[in-house]
Order: C-alpha cells, then structure tokens, then sequence
C-alpha cells in the first residue's frame, strides 16, 4: 500500500466521503488537508447517517488516525460540536483524532466579513456559504491570523483575538452590518473550547513524518473539488485554499515525493454550488430530476446544487492538473431514469471547437458544449457491485467517459453504502488500493 490523495475531480460533492469511507481499512492515518466547515462529506453507515464537516471520514473505523493538517481554517466551537456527535455515536475522539497546532482559527467575526464581500454591489458575489472561511484564509494570507498553538496560549489568545475581531467588526459596522457580538463573552467560550480541545492539538507534521518512517500508509482528502482550487478553479468563483492535490503537501507537511498516487472522483453527471459559469447545466426538468433523484441538496447549508451533464473537458483539465490516471464515477444510479443521456465532448467558443479549459470565466461564460449522445438504460443500477451485472448501456456509458477523457473508471458507486460499489477488476484503482 502507498499514501495516496483522494480529491474532487469537478466542483465539489463528488462523493469523496463514501470513497475514504471505503479505502479507510487499508490506512492508518486518514487526513484532511484543507477547507473548513463550510462543505460535509456524508457517509452512511446501515442505518446510521454522519455528515462530517472538519473531522476526516476515516475516523468512523476503528483504530484508525484522523488528522485536520495545517491547511484547514477551524472553527473551535464547530469542532467541538461535530466531535461530541462522534463520541455520541462510540467513536473513540480521544485516541483516533489529532488537530495540527498550525492550522487556523476560524472567529464569529469572519462570518461579518465575509457578509461586506458578498453584499457588496461592488463586488461580484461568489455565493459563499456564508461561514467565515475565505476571510479566515485572507487573514492567515495577511499574517494576523491566529493559529491552532495560539488557540492554546490563553493570555496571548485573548490579546490577540480582542484586536482582530475589533478590526472586522469595524469593517462591518462601516457596511452597516451589525452581529451583537459580544467581545468579552466569546473569548470566555474560546478559551473555555481550547482547554478541552488541548490534548488533540499537536505538531501533526512530525505525527506524519513518523507515521512514513515507520511503514504506515496515508489516505490524504480534500473537502472541495479541483474546479474550486484557488489557483487553478473558475476564479473569482473559487474557494480560497489549494484544492488539488498539491495542496496535500502544503496543507500537512508531507513531502510530495512521499506522495504515490492520485484519484480522482467524478460524478456520472456533475453540479456547482453558488455562482460562476456552468456550461452543460441542465437549467430543465431532467435537471430537475437528476437533483431529486440524487438528493443534491448541501449537506451543511441544505442549498439546492446546480445540476447538469458531464464535462469531458473540465474531466481532462482536472486529470493534468493532479495526476490521476484513474477515477471514480459516482452516483451512476441517478441517471437510470433517463431515455438518452448527453455528455460534453468539447466547448465551441466564437465559432471555434477546443478541448481544453478557458482560463477566464469570461470565456467559459461563452463555452457552447459540443454534445455526444448516449442511450439510457432505463433499468436500475442501485446496489449493483459487479461490472457484468451493469445494463449493457451503462457499461457503454461508462466506457464512453473513459475514452472521452483519456481516465480509466477503475471503481463504480451505485449508491450510497459502503457495498454499492463496482471495483473492477485488474484496474489501476484495484492495483493502487489493494
């Protein structure tokens, strides 16, 4: 076994939970490396249902190491909420979870700010989730930010964060947003937080670099998909932290030579959440269909996700930007319905055809997709976990994805359990997660 990456190949809520769910038993650490609770991964258990929002999915298997890397912003209070869940439902938080002491704290004020960005008609609205999280990254980016270690210091903590938040409720005061915050009464619950947070906050860079030396095999997640990635995503509409699998490395300390392979998640079809140009969505009823039928609805804010047909270029795109020669397609289940499914091959922009991804939203805005055809099944795939047992026509599908993109489709879910899943056999997936 090797550390590997798992990472959103589109925008976001492809079903990475349920594949570090499933790959879980093959690890011993399971880590997080960027984002914050403004995006959950859900995995079901039987009829258990966790949303995770900052802890990694693998701390749901026993024995099992789940990191929060230096690249996260944390928001202490949501923290604390999501592991009292967890030891609520037997997990063992104590032992299994460790917090690094440099990722960044996340405040109440940093929901103010970003109120000023997204209410101002100045500015274009990217359709956060409102949680604090880009302005937290703008403060770690400006070096005033406050670090997990920081978090602990109680004298220097209550200093610190008395000027920061006087600073951002400031800002929001001048836009006419007012929150009641009170000062005094958060920094008591702040502190009070760190002291039962303190013993699962260390350097987790040397808990890794340790775990590597002594033969221990990494499972690395991401929580938004590539097309959000800061550099490399639909800017302005991105999140603000490094969501491909570079940002592994630089968001836990782990060299990326001791990283061995990427894979990458996609759904049979694909959706955004907020704003931002989305060329094949299906704004009718078949869009309509595939988002009850997949219940893409956020499973931290409840918002409706933008659906529409898969994306062959944005596929490739994301393919060269992280390395992966072999995917995950996710939720095949949902298109059985559908008497014809369409796939974009290609964009036509300005009367000429391209393959590859505009690199201004301007451009993509414009993107026409150049359309391929498929055949519906028309017969339910839900549950099914053997390639041969797949409708003929959702075996073509599939195979059609995997020569549209130049990725092998080495694993297939057809729902949401752990056991819904088609590995096929004597592919690079099976190869690298065996």
């Amino acid at each position: 076994m090797s550390n590997i990456v798992i990472l959103g190949a589109q925008w976001g809520d492809e079903g990475k939970g349920k594949l570090v769910d499933l790959l879980a038993d093959h690890f011993d650490y399971i880590i997080r490396y960027q984002g914050g609770h403004n995006a959950g991964h859900t995995i079901l258990i039987g009829e258990r249902k966790f949303v995770l929002r900052l802890v990694p999915s693998g701390i749901l298997h026993p024995g099992k190491t789940a990191i929060i890397g230096n690249g996260l912003v944390v928001d202490p209070l949501a923290l604390l909420e999501e592991t009292e869940q967890l030891r609520a439902a037997g997990v063992d938080v104590d032992q299994q979870l460790r917090i690094s002491n440099r990722a960044q704290v996340l405040l109440p004020s940093h929901r103010l700010v970003e109120k000023i960005s997204e209410a101002n008609p100045a500015k274009v609205a990217i359709g956060t989730t409102l949680r604090g999280i880009g302005p937290c990254y703008e403060d770690k980016a400006g070096r005033r930010g406050i670090r997990m270690a920081d978090f602990l210091d109680r004298e220097y903590f209550a200093d610190t964060v008395r000027g920061l938040m006087a600073d951002h409720i400031t800002k929001a005061r001048a836009f006419g947003i007012e929150d009641g915050i009170d000062v005094e009464a958060l920094v008591a619950r702040y502190q009070e937080a760190a002291e039962k947070l303190r013993p699962l906050v260390c350097d987790t860079a040397y808990v890794l670099a340790g775990a590597m030396r002594d033969g221990k095999n990494l499972l690395f997640e991401g929580a938004q998909g590539t097309m959000l990635d800061l550099d490399h995503g639909t800017y302005p509409f991105v999140t603000s932290s490094s969501a491909c699998a570079g940002g592994a490395s630089t968001g836990t300390g782990v060299p990326p030579t001791k990283i061995n392979a990427v894979i990458g998640i996609s759904k049979a079809y694909i959706t955004r959440v907020g704003g931002g140009p989305f060329p094949t969505e299906a704004l009718d009823a078949r869009g309509d269909l595939i988002r009850n039928r997949g219940r893409e609805f956020g499973s931290v804010t409840g918002r409706p996700r933008r659906c529409g047909w898969f994306d062959a270029p944005l596929l490739k795109y994301s393919a060269t930007l992280n390395g992966f020669e072999t995917m995950v397609v996710t939720k095949l289940d949902v298109l059985d319905e559908l008497d014809e499914i369409p796939v974009c091959a290609g964009y036509r922009i300005d009367g000429k055809t391209i393959s590859e991804m505009p690199a201004t939203v301007r451009e993509l805005a414009k993107a026409e997709p150049v359309w391929e055809m498929l055949p519906g099944w028309k017969s339910s795939t839900e549950g099914i976990s053997e390639w041969d047992k797949l409708p003929n026509a959702a075996r073509q599908y599939v195979t059609f994805l995997e020569e549209v993109t130049g990725v092998e489709a080495g694993c297939i879910s057809t729902g949401p359990e752990r056991n819904q899943t088609v590995r096929r056999s004597g592919s690079l997936f099976e190869k690298i997660t065996r």
